[in-house]
Protein backbone atom coordinates (compact mmCIF):
# COMPACT_ATOMS: atom_id res chain seq x y z
CA UNK A 1 0.00 0.00 0.00
CA UNK A 2 3.00 2.15 0.54
CA UNK A 3 4.19 2.32 -3.55
CA UNK A 4 0.89 2.91 -4.43
CA UNK A 5 -0.34 6.74 -6.29
CA UNK A 6 -3.27 6.54 -3.83
CA UNK A 7 -1.22 6.47 -1.11
CA UNK A 8 1.51 9.21 -2.06
CA UNK A 9 -1.76 11.00 -2.62
CA UNK A 10 -3.01 10.35 0.79
CA UNK A 11 0.62 11.25 2.29
CA UNK A 12 0.72 14.61 0.78
CA UNK A 13 -3.23 15.70 0.97
CA UNK A 14 -2.73 14.69 5.05
CA UNK A 15 0.56 16.28 5.05
CA UNK A 16 -0.73 19.81 4.31
CA UNK A 17 -4.11 19.89 5.98
CA UNK A 18 -2.07 18.27 9.27
CA UNK A 19 -0.17 22.01 9.76
CA UNK A 20 -2.96 23.93 8.25
CA UNK A 21 -5.76 22.87 11.02
CA UNK A 22 -5.73 24.08 14.83
CA UNK A 23 -3.29 22.20 16.78
CA UNK A 24 -5.37 20.57 18.52
CA UNK A 25 -7.37 18.85 16.13
CA UNK A 26 -3.92 17.20 14.97
CA UNK A 27 -4.30 13.72 16.86
CA UNK A 28 -7.96 13.74 15.83
CA UNK A 29 -7.19 13.82 12.22
CA UNK A 30 -4.70 11.27 12.71
CA UNK A 31 -7.22 9.06 13.96
CA UNK A 32 -9.55 9.72 11.03
CA UNK A 33 -6.60 8.99 8.76
CA UNK A 34 -5.92 5.75 10.43
CA UNK A 35 -9.24 4.41 9.69
CA UNK A 36 -9.35 5.89 6.55
CA UNK A 37 -6.20 3.98 5.56
CA UNK A 38 -6.96 0.65 6.79
CA UNK A 39 -10.74 0.72 5.68
CA UNK A 40 -8.95 0.76 2.16
CA UNK A 41 -7.04 -2.58 2.95
CA UNK A 42 -10.31 -4.45 3.65
CA UNK A 43 -14.03 -3.09 4.37
CA UNK A 44 -14.07 -5.07 7.64
CA UNK A 45 -10.52 -4.64 9.03
CA UNK A 46 -11.56 -1.63 11.09
CA UNK A 47 -13.79 -4.02 13.20
CA UNK A 48 -10.86 -6.29 14.27
CA UNK A 49 -8.90 -3.08 15.05
CA UNK A 50 -11.47 -1.94 17.22
CA UNK A 51 -12.37 -4.44 19.06
CA UNK A 52 -8.71 -5.15 20.33
CA UNK A 53 -8.58 -0.86 20.71
CA UNK A 54 -11.98 -1.32 23.15
CA UNK A 55 -11.08 -4.59 25.21
CA UNK A 56 -7.46 -3.43 25.89
CA UNK A 57 -8.82 0.10 26.85
CA UNK A 58 -11.27 -1.29 29.02
CA UNK A 59 -8.77 -3.74 30.67
CA UNK A 60 -6.10 -0.84 31.36
CA UNK A 61 -8.96 1.30 32.75
CA UNK A 62 -10.11 -1.94 35.22
CA UNK A 63 -6.85 -2.45 36.45
CA UNK A 64 -6.03 0.63 37.12
CA UNK A 65 -9.07 1.09 39.49
CA UNK A 66 -7.96 -1.84 41.19
CA UNK A 67 -4.73 -0.19 42.40
CA UNK A 68 -6.84 3.10 42.98
CA UNK A 69 -8.79 1.03 45.30
CA UNK A 70 -5.62 -0.55 47.00
CA UNK A 71 -4.27 3.25 47.33
CA UNK A 72 -7.65 4.46 48.71
CA UNK A 73 -8.01 1.58 51.06
CA UNK A 74 -4.43 2.30 52.39
CA UNK A 75 -5.32 5.96 52.74
CA UNK A 76 -8.48 5.40 55.14
CA UNK A 77 -5.77 3.42 57.43
CA UNK A 78 -3.63 6.22 57.56
CA UNK A 79 -6.10 8.63 58.29
CA UNK A 80 -7.57 6.40 60.82
CA UNK A 81 -11.16 6.18 58.88
CA UNK A 82 -10.50 2.57 59.42
CA UNK A 83 -9.76 0.00 61.99
CA UNK A 84 -6.02 -0.99 61.60
CA UNK A 85 -5.76 -4.38 59.92
CA UNK A 86 -3.47 -7.10 61.30
CA UNK A 87 -0.62 -7.92 58.91
CA UNK A 88 -2.46 -11.23 57.42
CA UNK A 89 -6.00 -9.06 57.26
CA UNK A 90 -3.68 -6.55 54.88
CA UNK A 91 -2.12 -9.23 53.09
CA UNK A 92 -5.18 -10.80 52.34
CA UNK A 93 -6.59 -7.91 50.90
CA UNK A 94 -3.80 -7.07 49.04
CA UNK A 95 -3.93 -10.87 47.14
CA UNK A 96 -7.76 -10.05 46.65
CA UNK A 97 -6.82 -6.73 44.68
CA UNK A 98 -4.55 -8.52 43.01
CA UNK A 99 -6.18 -11.36 42.05
CA UNK A 100 -8.91 -9.51 40.04
CA UNK A 101 -6.01 -7.59 38.38
CA UNK A 102 -4.51 -10.39 37.12
CA UNK A 103 -8.35 -12.03 35.91
CA UNK A 104 -8.76 -8.93 34.30
CA UNK A 105 -6.07 -9.06 32.38
CA UNK A 106 -5.77 -12.74 31.88
CA UNK A 107 -9.24 -12.25 30.05
CA UNK A 108 -7.76 -9.56 27.92
CA UNK A 109 -5.05 -10.72 27.20
CA UNK A 110 -6.63 -14.40 26.05
CA UNK A 111 -9.52 -12.76 23.97
CA UNK A 112 -7.11 -10.54 21.92
CA UNK A 113 -4.63 -13.66 21.22
CA UNK A 114 -7.20 -15.90 20.75
CA UNK A 115 -8.09 -13.79 17.52
CA UNK A 116 -4.67 -13.48 16.15
CA UNK A 117 -4.80 -17.63 17.13
CA UNK A 118 -7.91 -18.37 15.29
CA UNK A 119 -7.33 -15.98 12.75
CA UNK A 120 -3.69 -16.68 11.56
CA UNK A 121 -3.56 -20.74 12.66
CA UNK A 122 -7.27 -22.18 12.81
CA UNK A 123 -5.61 -23.72 9.00
CA UNK A 124 -2.05 -24.80 10.27
CA UNK A 125 -4.04 -26.61 13.16
CA UNK A 126 -6.36 -28.23 10.48
CA UNK A 127 -3.63 -29.31 8.37
CA UNK A 128 -2.18 -30.62 11.38
CA UNK A 129 -4.69 -32.70 12.29
CA UNK A 130 -5.15 -34.03 8.65
CA UNK A 131 -1.90 -35.00 8.32
CA UNK A 132 -2.80 -37.29 11.60
CA UNK A 133 -6.07 -38.60 10.01
CA UNK A 134 -4.70 -39.14 6.95
CA UNK A 135 -2.03 -41.40 8.66
CA UNK A 136 -4.60 -43.24 10.64
CA UNK A 137 -7.03 -43.84 8.13
CA UNK A 138 -9.67 -41.04 9.11
CA UNK A 139 -11.44 -38.40 7.36
CA UNK A 140 -9.33 -34.81 6.98
CA UNK A 141 -11.40 -31.89 8.22
CA UNK A 142 -12.25 -28.81 5.57
CA UNK A 143 -10.22 -25.73 5.57
CA UNK A 144 -12.09 -22.43 6.91
CA UNK A 145 -11.92 -19.21 4.82
CA UNK A 146 -11.13 -16.96 7.38
CA UNK A 147 -10.67 -12.82 6.83
CA UNK A 148 -6.80 -11.91 8.14
CA UNK A 149 -6.50 -8.43 8.72
CA UNK A 150 -3.93 -6.60 7.88
CA UNK A 151 -1.06 -5.86 9.94
CA UNK A 152 -2.96 -8.03 13.06
CA UNK A 153 -0.21 -9.20 14.83
CA UNK A 154 1.68 -5.58 15.04
CA UNK A 155 -1.27 -4.08 16.57
CA UNK A 156 -2.41 -7.03 18.13
CA UNK A 157 1.39 -7.39 20.32
CA UNK A 158 1.31 -3.41 20.50
CA UNK A 159 -1.81 -3.40 22.46
CA UNK A 160 -0.66 -6.71 24.42
CA UNK A 161 2.41 -4.89 25.34
CA UNK A 162 0.41 -1.82 26.54
CA UNK A 163 -2.10 -3.97 28.66
CA UNK A 164 1.13 -5.90 30.30
CA UNK A 165 2.93 -2.18 31.33
CA UNK A 166 -0.31 -1.33 32.84
CA UNK A 167 -0.77 -5.02 34.60
CA UNK A 168 3.16 -4.16 36.00
CA UNK A 169 2.69 -0.63 36.72
CA UNK A 170 5.09 0.19 34.13
CA UNK A 171 2.37 2.94 32.15
CA UNK A 172 -0.42 4.88 33.41
CA UNK A 173 -3.79 3.89 31.88
CA UNK A 174 -5.27 6.10 28.58
CA UNK A 175 -8.45 7.23 29.51
CA UNK A 176 -9.02 8.95 26.14
CA UNK A 177 -10.74 5.98 23.89
CA UNK A 178 -10.00 7.51 20.75
CA UNK A 179 -6.50 8.54 22.09
CA UNK A 180 -5.88 5.42 22.69
CA UNK A 181 -7.20 3.87 19.07
CA UNK A 182 -4.67 6.37 17.66
CA UNK A 183 -2.17 4.70 19.65
CA UNK A 184 -3.05 1.29 18.48
CA UNK A 185 -4.15 1.92 15.17
CA UNK A 186 -1.23 4.63 14.18
CA UNK A 187 -1.04 3.96 9.94
CA UNK A 188 2.44 4.20 9.25
CA UNK A 189 2.83 1.29 11.55
CA UNK A 190 0.37 -1.18 10.62
CA UNK A 191 1.78 -2.71 8.02
CA UNK A 192 5.00 -3.92 9.40
CA UNK A 193 5.99 -2.20 12.78
CA UNK A 194 7.85 -1.10 14.39
CA UNK A 195 5.83 -2.17 17.37
CA UNK A 196 6.38 0.55 19.66
CA UNK A 197 5.26 1.07 23.46
CA UNK A 198 2.96 2.94 24.79
CA UNK A 199 5.47 5.39 27.11
CA UNK A 200 7.41 5.95 24.07
CA UNK A 201 5.14 6.69 21.25
CA UNK A 202 2.60 8.68 23.39
CA UNK A 203 4.92 11.16 24.13
CA UNK A 204 4.85 12.43 20.75
CA UNK A 205 1.59 10.97 18.92
CA UNK A 206 -0.90 13.45 21.17
CA UNK A 207 1.12 16.57 21.45
CA UNK A 208 0.41 19.35 18.97
CA UNK A 209 3.08 20.20 16.60
CA UNK A 210 4.11 23.11 15.13
CA UNK A 211 5.73 23.55 11.29
CA UNK A 212 9.56 22.95 11.15
CA UNK A 213 11.25 22.65 8.24
CA UNK A 214 14.15 20.98 9.02
CA UNK A 215 11.90 17.85 10.90
CA UNK A 216 9.47 17.46 7.82
CA UNK A 217 12.61 17.94 5.72
CA UNK A 218 14.26 14.84 7.49
CA UNK A 219 11.31 12.87 7.34
CA UNK A 220 10.93 13.90 3.55
CA UNK A 221 14.36 12.52 3.14
CA UNK A 222 13.61 9.21 5.28
CA UNK A 223 11.08 8.39 3.06
CA UNK A 224 12.62 9.02 -0.32
CA UNK A 225 15.57 6.94 0.94
CA UNK A 226 12.64 4.13 1.88
CA UNK A 227 11.48 4.78 -1.60
CA UNK A 228 14.62 3.72 -3.30
CA UNK A 229 15.54 1.16 -1.36
CA UNK A 230 12.04 -0.54 -1.92
CA UNK A 231 11.66 0.06 -5.23
CA UNK A 232 14.78 0.52 -6.98
CA UNK A 233 16.33 -2.38 -5.26
CA UNK A 234 13.72 -5.10 -3.18
CA UNK A 235 11.20 -4.93 -6.24
CA UNK A 236 13.93 -5.10 -9.10
CA UNK A 237 15.81 -8.26 -6.92
CA UNK A 238 12.09 -10.68 -6.11
CA UNK A 239 11.66 -11.25 -9.18
CA UNK A 240 14.83 -13.30 -9.71
CA UNK A 241 14.50 -14.47 -6.12
CA UNK A 242 10.84 -15.85 -7.32
CA UNK A 243 12.70 -17.80 -9.79
CA UNK A 244 15.34 -19.25 -7.76
CA UNK A 245 13.04 -20.44 -4.93
CA UNK A 246 10.58 -21.83 -6.90
CA UNK A 247 12.03 -24.10 -8.81
CA UNK A 248 14.30 -26.11 -6.64
CA UNK A 249 15.28 -29.00 -8.69
CA UNK A 250 16.38 -27.04 -11.17
CA UNK A 251 17.87 -24.30 -9.36
CA UNK A 252 20.00 -26.01 -6.62
CA UNK A 253 23.74 -26.38 -5.85
CA UNK A 254 25.78 -22.90 -6.20
CA UNK A 255 21.84 -21.57 -7.01
CA UNK A 256 21.07 -22.08 -3.67
CA UNK A 257 24.15 -19.75 -1.97
CA UNK A 258 23.46 -17.18 -5.41
CA UNK A 259 19.05 -17.78 -3.79
CA UNK A 260 20.38 -16.79 -0.38
CA UNK A 261 22.37 -13.69 -0.87
CA UNK A 262 19.86 -12.79 -3.60
CA UNK A 263 17.02 -12.94 -0.91
CA UNK A 264 19.23 -11.06 1.87
CA UNK A 265 19.78 -8.54 -0.29
CA UNK A 266 15.09 -8.24 -1.14
CA UNK A 267 14.83 -8.73 2.54
CA UNK A 268 17.00 -5.95 3.84
CA UNK A 269 16.32 -3.70 1.06
CA UNK A 270 12.12 -4.45 1.26
CA UNK A 271 12.09 -4.45 5.21
CA UNK A 272 14.73 -1.26 6.29
CA UNK A 273 13.09 0.73 3.21
CA UNK A 274 9.21 0.16 4.88
CA UNK A 275 10.67 1.24 7.96
CA UNK A 276 12.24 3.89 6.75
CA UNK A 277 8.72 5.18 4.85
CA UNK A 278 7.56 4.22 8.25
CA UNK A 279 10.05 6.45 9.94
CA UNK A 280 9.70 9.29 7.51
CA UNK A 281 6.10 9.33 7.42
CA UNK A 282 6.01 9.83 11.16
CA UNK A 283 8.66 12.54 11.26
CA UNK A 284 7.24 14.42 8.75
CA UNK A 285 3.85 14.48 11.54
CA UNK A 286 6.34 14.95 14.56
CA UNK A 287 6.19 12.36 15.57
CA UNK A 288 9.23 10.07 16.67
CA UNK A 289 9.26 6.14 16.07
CA UNK A 290 11.82 4.12 17.44
CA UNK A 291 14.10 2.86 15.03
CA UNK A 292 13.89 -0.87 14.04
CA UNK A 293 17.89 -1.72 12.70
CA UNK A 294 21.05 -0.72 13.33
CA UNK A 295 23.28 -1.87 10.69
CA UNK A 296 22.52 -5.55 11.48
CA UNK A 297 24.84 -7.33 8.90
CA UNK A 298 27.63 -5.43 10.60
CA UNK A 299 26.80 -7.96 13.57
CA UNK A 300 29.68 -10.34 14.81
CA UNK A 301 27.56 -12.93 15.80
CA UNK A 302 23.94 -13.96 15.82
CA UNK A 303 22.91 -12.66 19.15
CA UNK A 304 24.11 -9.20 17.99
CA UNK A 305 22.75 -9.38 14.74
CA UNK A 306 18.88 -9.95 17.12
CA UNK A 307 19.87 -6.96 18.72
CA UNK A 308 20.23 -4.88 15.12
CA UNK A 309 17.60 -6.56 13.26
CA UNK A 310 13.71 -5.58 13.96
CA UNK A 311 14.87 -4.53 17.57
CA UNK A 312 11.02 -3.73 18.11
CA UNK A 313 10.31 -7.47 17.65
CA UNK A 314 12.91 -8.90 19.25
CA UNK A 315 13.17 -6.52 22.64
CA UNK A 316 9.17 -7.31 22.80
CA UNK A 317 9.68 -11.10 23.09
CA UNK A 318 12.41 -10.30 25.51
CA UNK A 319 10.45 -8.73 27.38
CA UNK A 320 6.80 -10.11 27.39
CA UNK A 321 7.96 -13.61 26.55
CA UNK A 322 11.18 -14.77 27.88
CA UNK A 323 11.36 -12.51 30.84
CA UNK A 324 7.91 -13.43 32.77
CA UNK A 325 8.70 -17.42 31.90
CA UNK A 326 11.78 -17.13 33.15
CA UNK A 327 10.64 -16.08 36.56
CA UNK A 328 8.08 -17.67 36.47
CA UNK A 329 6.46 -20.61 38.98
CA UNK A 330 7.11 -23.31 36.78
CA UNK A 331 10.36 -22.75 35.63
CA UNK A 332 11.29 -21.45 39.54
CA UNK A 333 10.01 -25.63 39.91
CA UNK A 334 12.01 -26.50 37.27
CA UNK A 335 14.98 -24.88 38.78
CA UNK A 336 14.18 -26.81 42.25
CA UNK A 337 13.82 -29.92 40.60
CA UNK A 338 16.99 -30.09 38.73
CA UNK A 339 19.15 -28.12 41.63
CA UNK A 340 20.05 -31.76 43.21
CA UNK A 341 21.16 -33.01 39.96
CA UNK A 342 23.09 -30.09 37.80
CA UNK A 343 23.96 -27.86 40.62
CA UNK A 344 22.24 -24.26 40.93
CA UNK A 345 24.67 -23.08 37.91
CA UNK A 346 23.20 -26.50 36.25
CA UNK A 347 19.51 -25.66 37.03
CA UNK A 348 19.90 -21.78 35.99
CA UNK A 349 20.48 -23.05 32.78
CA UNK A 350 18.17 -25.15 32.33
CA UNK A 351 15.36 -22.49 32.77
CA UNK A 352 16.91 -20.38 30.42
CA UNK A 353 17.56 -22.96 27.74
CA UNK A 354 13.48 -23.56 28.33
CA UNK A 355 12.54 -20.35 28.02
CA UNK A 356 14.84 -19.32 25.00
CA UNK A 357 13.72 -22.46 23.13
CA UNK A 358 9.79 -21.33 23.61
CA UNK A 359 10.86 -17.35 22.97
CA UNK A 360 11.61 -18.64 19.42
CA UNK A 361 8.97 -20.84 18.88
CA UNK A 362 6.92 -18.05 19.50
CA UNK A 363 9.11 -15.54 17.03
CA UNK A 364 8.85 -18.50 14.60
CA UNK A 365 5.14 -19.20 14.57
CA UNK A 366 4.79 -15.37 14.68
CA UNK A 367 6.60 -15.02 11.62
CA UNK A 368 4.28 -17.43 9.59
CA UNK A 369 2.07 -20.16 10.05
CA UNK A 370 4.15 -23.24 8.88
CA UNK A 371 7.00 -25.61 10.10
CA UNK A 372 9.54 -24.09 8.18
CA UNK A 373 9.10 -20.91 9.98
CA UNK A 374 8.89 -22.38 13.22
CA UNK A 375 11.91 -24.66 12.55
CA UNK A 376 13.57 -21.33 11.58
CA UNK A 377 12.71 -19.80 14.96
CA UNK A 378 14.24 -23.24 16.76
CA UNK A 379 17.65 -23.22 14.69
CA UNK A 380 18.27 -19.70 15.69
CA UNK A 381 17.48 -20.41 19.47
CA UNK A 382 19.82 -23.10 19.45
CA UNK A 383 22.61 -21.52 17.52
CA UNK A 384 22.83 -18.71 20.53
CA UNK A 385 22.58 -21.09 23.02
CA UNK A 386 25.50 -22.79 21.41
CA UNK A 387 27.77 -19.90 21.53
CA UNK A 388 26.61 -18.40 25.15
CA UNK A 389 28.09 -22.01 26.15
CA UNK A 390 31.35 -21.52 23.67
CA UNK A 391 32.21 -17.94 25.24
CA UNK A 392 34.68 -19.23 27.53
CA UNK A 393 36.51 -20.51 24.95
CA UNK A 394 36.37 -18.01 22.74
CA UNK A 395 37.37 -15.62 25.62
CA UNK A 396 40.41 -17.77 26.03
CA UNK A 397 41.17 -17.74 22.22
CA UNK A 398 40.47 -14.29 22.31
CA UNK A 399 42.96 -14.11 25.43
CA UNK A 400 45.93 -16.27 23.64
CA UNK A 401 45.68 -14.08 20.26
CA UNK A 402 44.93 -10.58 21.51
CA UNK A 403 46.66 -8.90 18.34
CA UNK A 404 44.87 -11.44 15.68
CA UNK A 405 41.36 -10.15 16.90
CA UNK A 406 42.12 -6.76 17.16
CA UNK A 407 42.98 -6.50 13.49
CA UNK A 408 40.23 -5.36 10.88
CA UNK A 409 40.47 -8.82 9.11
CA UNK A 410 39.38 -10.48 12.12
CA UNK A 411 36.39 -8.56 12.52
CA UNK A 412 35.58 -8.83 8.77
CA UNK A 413 35.76 -12.64 9.17
CA UNK A 414 33.43 -12.62 12.16
CA UNK A 415 30.48 -10.12 10.17
CA UNK A 416 31.07 -12.24 7.08
CA UNK A 417 30.69 -15.44 9.52
CA UNK A 418 27.37 -13.94 10.73
CA UNK A 419 25.91 -13.17 8.02
CA UNK A 420 26.33 -16.29 6.15
CA UNK A 421 24.94 -18.02 9.05
CA UNK A 422 21.77 -16.07 8.77
CA UNK A 423 21.67 -16.28 5.21
CA UNK A 424 21.96 -20.30 5.74
CA UNK A 425 19.20 -20.29 8.73
CA UNK A 426 17.23 -18.18 6.48
CA UNK A 427 16.90 -21.22 3.91
CA UNK A 428 14.04 -22.42 6.68
CA UNK A 429 12.38 -18.88 5.63
CA UNK A 430 12.27 -18.94 2.00
CA UNK A 431 11.90 -22.59 0.88
CA UNK A 432 8.56 -23.78 1.42
CA UNK A 433 8.95 -26.50 3.63
CA UNK A 434 11.65 -27.89 6.31
CA UNK A 435 12.49 -31.13 4.19
CA UNK A 436 12.96 -28.60 1.38
CA UNK A 437 15.06 -26.26 2.78
CA UNK A 438 17.51 -28.91 4.26
CA UNK A 439 17.58 -30.33 1.06
CA UNK A 440 18.79 -26.85 -0.83
CA UNK A 441 20.94 -26.89 2.20
CA UNK A 442 22.91 -29.78 1.47
CA UNK A 443 22.78 -29.54 -2.43
CA UNK A 444 24.64 -26.28 -1.68
CA UNK A 445 27.53 -28.32 -1.13
CA UNK A 446 27.41 -31.40 -2.44
CA UNK A 447 26.19 -30.70 -5.83
CA UNK A 448 28.00 -27.27 -5.92
CA UNK A 449 29.11 -26.25 -9.71
CA UNK A 450 29.79 -22.63 -10.46
CA UNK A 451 30.42 -23.68 -14.62
CA UNK A 452 26.58 -24.24 -14.26
CA UNK A 453 26.02 -20.05 -13.76
CA UNK A 454 26.64 -19.02 -16.87
CA UNK A 455 25.73 -15.47 -17.98
CA UNK A 456 22.52 -16.63 -19.78
CA UNK A 457 21.18 -18.59 -17.26
CA UNK A 458 21.67 -14.98 -14.94
CA UNK A 459 19.67 -13.51 -17.76
CA UNK A 460 17.23 -16.41 -17.72
CA UNK A 461 16.34 -15.27 -13.98
CA UNK A 462 14.27 -12.12 -15.37
CA UNK A 463 17.20 -9.27 -15.06
CA UNK A 464 18.71 -8.01 -17.61
CA UNK A 465 22.37 -6.56 -18.01
CA UNK A 466 21.44 -3.21 -16.93
CA UNK A 467 19.68 -4.79 -14.19
CA UNK A 468 22.54 -6.46 -12.01
CA UNK A 469 24.08 -2.84 -12.77
CA UNK A 470 21.68 -1.07 -10.89
CA UNK A 471 21.36 -3.85 -8.17
CA UNK A 472 25.35 -3.66 -7.44
CA UNK A 473 25.47 -0.05 -7.42
CA UNK A 474 22.23 0.09 -5.37
CA UNK A 475 23.68 -2.39 -2.92
CA UNK A 476 27.03 -0.66 -3.08
CA UNK A 477 25.35 2.74 -2.38
CA UNK A 478 23.93 1.08 0.65
CA UNK A 479 26.62 -0.05 2.20
CA UNK A 480 28.51 3.18 1.97
CA UNK A 481 25.11 4.96 3.64
CA UNK A 482 25.59 2.55 6.11
CA UNK A 483 29.45 3.24 6.95
CA UNK A 484 28.99 6.58 6.73
CA UNK A 485 26.31 6.47 9.38
CA UNK A 486 27.78 4.65 12.41
CA UNK A 487 29.01 7.87 13.69
CA UNK A 488 26.01 9.42 13.39
CA UNK A 489 23.20 10.67 11.19
CA UNK A 490 23.46 10.24 7.88
CA UNK A 491 20.75 13.30 7.52
CA UNK A 492 22.12 15.19 10.23
CA UNK A 493 25.99 15.24 8.38
CA UNK A 494 24.75 15.63 5.02
CA UNK A 495 22.69 19.15 6.26
CA UNK A 496 25.99 20.88 7.30
CA UNK A 497 27.37 20.25 3.08
CA UNK A 498 26.87 23.14 1.31
CA UNK A 499 23.49 24.44 -0.68
CA UNK A 500 24.01 22.83 -3.69
CA UNK A 501 25.20 19.40 -2.43
CA UNK A 502 22.50 19.06 0.30
CA UNK A 503 19.88 19.08 -2.13
CA UNK A 504 22.02 17.63 -5.11
CA UNK A 505 22.17 14.48 -3.32
CA UNK A 506 18.42 14.27 -2.64
CA UNK A 507 17.21 15.15 -6.39
CA UNK A 508 19.98 12.83 -7.53
CA UNK A 509 17.89 10.03 -5.65
CA UNK A 510 14.49 10.78 -6.41
CA UNK A 511 15.32 10.96 -10.17
CA UNK A 512 17.01 7.42 -9.36
CA UNK A 513 13.62 6.18 -8.32
CA UNK A 514 11.73 7.88 -11.31
CA UNK A 515 14.03 6.53 -13.65
CA UNK A 516 14.99 3.14 -12.00
CA UNK A 517 12.30 2.31 -9.65
CA UNK A 518 9.85 -0.85 -10.85
CA UNK A 519 6.15 0.73 -10.63
CA UNK A 520 3.96 2.16 -13.61
CA UNK A 521 1.02 1.24 -15.34
CA UNK A 522 1.45 -2.92 -15.77
CA UNK A 523 3.68 -3.16 -12.54
CA UNK A 524 2.85 -5.76 -10.45
CA UNK A 525 3.91 -4.26 -7.22
CA UNK A 526 5.72 -6.23 -4.56
CA UNK A 527 4.14 -5.86 -1.40
CA UNK A 528 6.09 -5.91 1.64
CA UNK A 529 7.31 -9.01 2.68
CA UNK A 530 6.25 -8.48 6.07
CA UNK A 531 2.76 -7.74 5.20
CA UNK A 532 1.58 -10.77 5.93
CA UNK A 533 2.71 -10.44 9.37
Amino acid sequence: MFISYHFIAFLLLLFVLYYLIPKKGQWVLLLIANFLFYFSAGTYYPLFLLATSFTVWLAGIMMERRDQQWEAYNAQIKAGDIPKPTREEKKKKKAAVNAKKKRVMLCCLLFNLGILAVLKYTNFVIDNVNVLASAMGKKELPYVNLLLPLGISFYTFQAVAYLLDVYWNKAKAQRNFLKFTLFVSFFPQLIQGPISRYNDLSETLYAPHSFDWKTVRFGLERILWGYFKKLVIADRISVAVVMLMGDPEYYTGAYVLIGMLFYAVQLYADFTGGIDITIGIAQVLGVHVEENFIRPFFSKNIAEYWRRWHITMGTWFRDYVFYPMSISKPLKKVTTATKKKFGMAGARRVAVYISTMVTWFATGIWHGAAWHFVVWGLVNGVIILASEECAPLYAKFHKKFPKLVSTWGYRAFQVLRTFLMMCCIRLFDTYASVRGAAKQFVHMFTRFDLSAVTKQEMIDLGLSVQDYVILMLGVLLMFLVSMYGRNGSVREKIAKKPYVIRYGIFVLLFFAILLCGNYGIGFDAQQFIYNQF
